[in-house]
């Protein structure tokens, strides 16, 4: 069982930067695919950003194109969402999940392990 653990969030003023990351327990991190998906106030949680095992495809949601970068460095067991041009609509609390099979599908369907999540709250 591999267990996340995010960290890297606070409070930033918009157009600020902030990098998260998500360290992973476990020697079997290289080979599961990694996502990130957030949760704002009063909302359904939402993909965020996904990387394949081996860090050669990304995908993002339409929102953060352009603004946020996912990465990973598999011998730190560690990936990576850099969030520049930040704006108080990317307030949420920020979670990172992992999957054994890569998929183009922007949906938690498959995550079958989760992080606890860390705030990221971007004030006007």
């Amino acid at each position: 069982q591999v267990q996340l653990a995010e960290s890297g969030g606070g409070l930033v003023q918009a157009g600020g930067s902030l990098r998260l990351s998500c360290a992973a327990s476990g020697r079997t991190f290289s080979s599961y695919a990694m996502g990130w998906f957030r949760q704002a106030p009063g909302k359904e949680r939402e993909f965020v950003a996904s990387i394949t095992s081996s860090g050669g495809i990304t995908v993002y949601t339409d929102s953060v194109k352009g603004r946020f970068t996912i990465s990973r460095d598999n011998a730190k067991n560690t990936v990576y969402l850099q969030m520049n041009s930040l704006k108080p609509e990317d307030t949420a609390v920020y979670y990172c999940a992992g999957r054994r099979v890569w998929t183009w599908a922007q949906a938690e369907t498959g995550f079958g392990f989760w992080g606890q999540g860390t705030q990221v709250t971007v004030s006007s």
